[in-house]
């Protein structure tokens, strides 16, 4: 699990990119690697080198930009992104900050006497170049950009060297501390509304799961072999390079001794001691923001439990503060949601030639995503942005609406158990994107432990509700009589969404930790809590429920057992940013990953995202005379060039089995991939009961689907991962039709082993079985018969005519003809990505005229036959007698054959399903 944490922790910032070419070897113009001296910092002379590539335009001089990395990257990292505004025109200079790949010297946390330093340092470089813009003597025109680690960069440099003329930090920090340790002294301002007050004790509670991702990931970068790794303070031994019998510290890794002992205090007592918060204000922008005169483009994303809303609000504001062009970016991503998409990095070269290269100006609207994907009363993996006129946190927005909604306020007694465990499973640090948006539905069920969480619910909603920033609620915390308690409660706060039939989801899978001093007479201490910001749209129909726990995993929680009784003071106050949509498109879903109990569950279903991609629970309401299918004009084009499909054309009728027939590459499953919205096609249109499809289409809910190959849970069995798959779509249970999809699986007894045993024949029947829960409107199945033997390719032939005969529609895409022959009754070709044929089986095996005739006289038969205009080849074979017809009717030929005095006992094609394919598709394409 760590290992996936660093690699997502790493540089979730903007695009993942692959290690830089060799010098030259890419982009408009060339690249070039340097090593760059740099002061080691206070208390000693000896220098750190910095890794760094160079990365020029085709036209130079031009405006530069310092692309930083996140944490626990290296300039790798962000060669793409580098090489993205080259293309655009500007000189980009990327490094690995020190301590991290190829770089010199040990990790200070951003210090301004350590790594902003640095970072002046690669200005004063860029200053000396003539391939640089320069607006005076020892000022070039510079921007600086980064993710995280790399993001506060951004900000500390912009606050300290004014050269600096424009930044974009993208999910980072203002205030580390207030990070690391939530609603320590309460000096951050949360988005879109005020600051939590009360009786909060001063340092906060520690978040404990990211600060342990943050340092492992720095004990993870050993220094580069047989380089000095830069003077440590004192009494520190250097990383990298030790002294003769001296092994480097495996406690601090390439930490400095500063940065490690703050960690081992927090990590030890849980508690924010004064020299931890020196140490992280040092690091905090917060220290600059009201210096910083650079125009800044600030992207945070709306799925973070590290950095959350609340820590670029607080720089919004307080940057804007000096008359200073600020814009604000939400996205649906982060620490916990994955990489920003392309839309940000346009956003952010966009902003770089508005304010380094003299282009347009910047609207200052305020665009952020709603994501509804796999939430309380929806499956749909769909979004969308949402664009206001202004960003609600900046002075004279006026964008920013409340509503107060009443919340049942009894007073509910919870407990802290003994050593604070078992404690609630809220996020995973670091596995949220591989999680998904799964994740906040399954973290709000492992998040409510019995007795150790209290809830308060609105009314049921009679409107839509788009929650845009961190809800507010007033709560009472007072001792319970006779009850063991500490002088303070450690609580969390959290707002979930809740269906009808109880479904929960937990918003923005985060919660909103308290350390709250109560009084020891039984007064109850009165505190506002504002909890995550978030950007949520909660269905009409649900009720929004605000929870306080007392324990979370992800913190360090209270450990002394104690009793609590909390109480809601009025409503909770939820923020709206009224705003229109400009894009509707898919959220990429992650891998669907269950919680148990343990975590082990999570490890092992990380390869498992197909499992909630093709199924909703939105029902679109159809025309009841629309045909299930019909695609028009469908078209993919891929980067490059190559055209997949071309034009294809067809429909599918209700209780139709149709079979999608082409040799290898024809494009049938590209075709499958775009009507189950996997991809998006470059042309044409697709419909399903009268509904448009696309990734994410409320209308994919009743569309069943086994496309690409199985994939299952290997440690669980069959019988349970057709329970986990149906879980993980939240429909009801009922709804599953399970024992139906058992039966048709057909694997007995072997339903209950593990499907880690299972043959591809098993895996493949549990996968078609799989589709098929929920009994769909329309199955589509790409090879189902795969791994099949004779017996199990019969009985599912029996299974597909029985689905369709219930009124429902199938479509098949297979290579073996004749069970298509003998299971379909409509056939579509297609060949190089177009359709060459389509019409029904019969029709496509008599496409070429040859008909057999079974008669009482052969010989008289053939007479007849071959004087009848067009007819060639009439052949006798025993009582049939076959012959090309060439364009003739069957049926005028078989009335010249009776009115002639020949008895007819059947007349049919003579050609097979697979001499038809042949003749449509060539012979020579067999087997491509």
């Amino acid at each position: 699990m760590l290992a996936l944490a660093l690699v997502l922790f790493t540089a979730p910032a903007l695009i993942a990119a692959a290690p830089a070419p060799p010098d030259g070897a890419a982009g408009p113009g060339r690249t070039v690697e340097e090593r760059v001296a740099v002061p080691g910092g206070p208390g000693t002379d000896a220098p750190v080198e910095l890794d760094t590539t160079l990365y020029l335009p085709e036209v130079t001089p031009a405006p530069a930009v310092l692309v930083a990395h996140g944490f626990g990257g290296s300039k790798a990292s962000v060669d793409e992104d580098a090489r993205a505004l080259a293309a655009r025109g500007f000189v980009a200079l990327a490094w690995s900050a020190r301590g991290f790949g190829a770089s010199t010297g040990e990790i200070a946390l951003n210090s301004p006497d350590h790594e902003v330093a640095d970072a002046r340092a690669l200005v004063d470089r860029l200053a000396g170049m003539p391939e640089v813009t320069q607006d005076g003597p020892d000022d070039p025109r510079v921007g600086a950009t980064g993710g995280s680690y790399g993001g506060a960069l951004s900000l500390l440099l912009a606050g300290t060297d004014p050269r600096v003329d424009a930044i974009a930090p993208v999910i980072t920090w203002n205030d580390l501390g207030q990070a690391l340790f939530p609603n320590a002294a309460a000096t951050v301002a949360p988005p879109l509304d005020t600051p939590a007050r009360g009786a909060f004790a001063a340092d906060g509670v520690f978040k404990r799961g990211w600060a342990g991702v943050f340092f492992s990931a720095g004990l993870g970068t050993p220094a580069p072999a047989g380089v000095s790794s830069g003077a440590a303070p004192a009494g520190a031994v250097p990383t990298g390079v030790a002294p003769t019998g001296v092994a480097p510290d495996p406690t601090c890794g390439r930490f400095t001794a500063e940065v490690c002992a703050a960690y081992t205090d927090a990590a030890t007592t849980g508690r924010l001691s004064p020299a931890t918060a020196a140490l992280l204000e040092r690091s905090s922008p917060r220290t600059v923001t009201g210096r910083i005169t650079a125009p800044t483009l600030l992207v945070q994303g709306e799925q973070d439990t590290l950095f959350g809303l609340d820590q670029a609000d607080a720089n919004a504001r307080e940057i804007a503060a000096n008359g200073t062009p600020v814009q604000m970016r939400w996205y649906a991503g982060g620490h916990d949601g994955g990489a920003a998409g392309p839309e940000v990095t346009e956003a952010i070269g966009t902003w770089f030639d508005a304010h380094l290269a003299g282009g347009e100006p910047v609207d200052p609207a305020f665009p952020h995503a709603v994501e509804s994907g796999l939430r309380a009363g929806s499956n749909t993996t769909t979004g969308r942005t949402v664009v206001a006129a202004d960003y609600p946190g900046l002075t004279g927005a006026s964008t920013l609406t409340t509503r107060s909604l009443a919340l049942d306020g009894d007073r509910q007694v919870i407990a802290t158990p003994a050593g604070g465990s078992p404690a609630a499973i809220t996020s995973l640090p670091g596995v949220g994107a591989a999680l998904g948006s799964l994740g906040s539905r399954l973290s709000a069920v492992a998040g409510a432990l019995p007795g150790q969480s209290a809830r308060f619910a609105t009314p049921v909603l009679d409107a839509p509700l788009l929650v845009t920033g961190a809800p507010r609620v007033e709560l009472t915390v007072a001792r319970v009589p006779g009850q063991p308690a500490p002088a303070e409660a450690v609580l969390f706060a959290a707002t979930s969404e809740v269906t009808p039939d109880g479904t929960r989801t937990l918003l923005g899978s985060a919660v909103a930790p308290l350390r709250v001093a109560v009084p020891a007479d039984g007064t109850p201490a009165t505190v506002t809590v504002t909890l995550p910001g978030v950007v949520a749209p909660v269905e009409a129909g649900n009720r929004l429920v605000v929870s306080v726990a007392t324990t979370d995993q992800a913190y360090a929680g209270g450990t002394d057992p104690a009793a609590w009784a909390v109480a809601v003071n009025g409503g909770l106050t939820v923020p709206e940013v009224p705003g229109r949509t400009v894009t509707a498109n898919t959220v990429p879903p992650g891998p669907a990953v269950g919680i148990a109990v343990v975590l082990g569950l999570a490890l092992a279903a990380w390869g498992t995202g197909w499992l909630v991609r093709r199924r909703g629970a939105a029902v679109a309401v159809d025309r009841p005379d629309a045909d299930p299918l019909v695609i028009e004009g469908l078209a993919k084009t891929y980067r490059g060039g190559f055209s997949a499909v071309k034009g294809v054309t067809f429909r599918v009728r209700s209780g139709q089995v149709l079979g999608l027939l082409g040799p290898n590459g024809a494009g049938k499953t590209t075709v499958l991939r775009m009507l189950m919205g996997l991809i998006r096609p470059t042309a044409g249109t697709i419909t399903a009961f009268g509904q448009p499809v696309g990734p994410g289409a409320p209308v994919l809910a009743r569309i069943g689907a086994f496309v690409e190959g199985p994939g299952f849970l290997p440690h669980l069995s069959g019988a349970d991962n057709l329970r986990l798959y149906w879980a993980a779509t939240g429909r009801p249970a009922t709804e599953a039709h399970l024992d139906e999809a058992l039966e048709i699986a057909g694997l007995g007894p072997s339903v209950q082993r593990r499907v880690g045993t299972y043959s591809q024949g098993m895996r493949q029947r549990l996968a078609i079985a799989q589709a098929m829960l929920g009994l769909p409107d329309m199955l589509v199945l790409d090879e189902p018969t795969n791994g099949l033997d004779p017996p199990q390719i019969h009985a599912m032939r029996e299974v597909l005519r029985r689905y369709a005969a219930g009124g429902r529609t199938v479509l098949v895409s297979s290579h073996l003809l004749a069970e298509v022959e003998q299971t379909c009754d409509h056939v579509v070709v297609m060949h190089h990505g177009r359709v060459v044929a389509d019409g029904s089986v019969e029709d496509i095996i008599a496409g070429g005229g040859a008909a057999t005739f079974t008669v009482d006289a052969p010989t008289r038969a053939a007479t007849v036959l071959g004087d009848l205009d067009g007819v060639r080849a009439v052949e006798i074979d025993g009582a049939a007698v076959h012959a090309e017809l060439n364009g003739t009717p069957r049926a005028s030929a078989v009335r010249a054959l009776v009115t002639a005095g020949v008895d007819v006992a059947s007349a049919g094609p003579r050609r097979r399903l697979e001499d038809a394919f042949l003749q449509l598709v060539g012979e020579e394409t067999v087997g491509e």
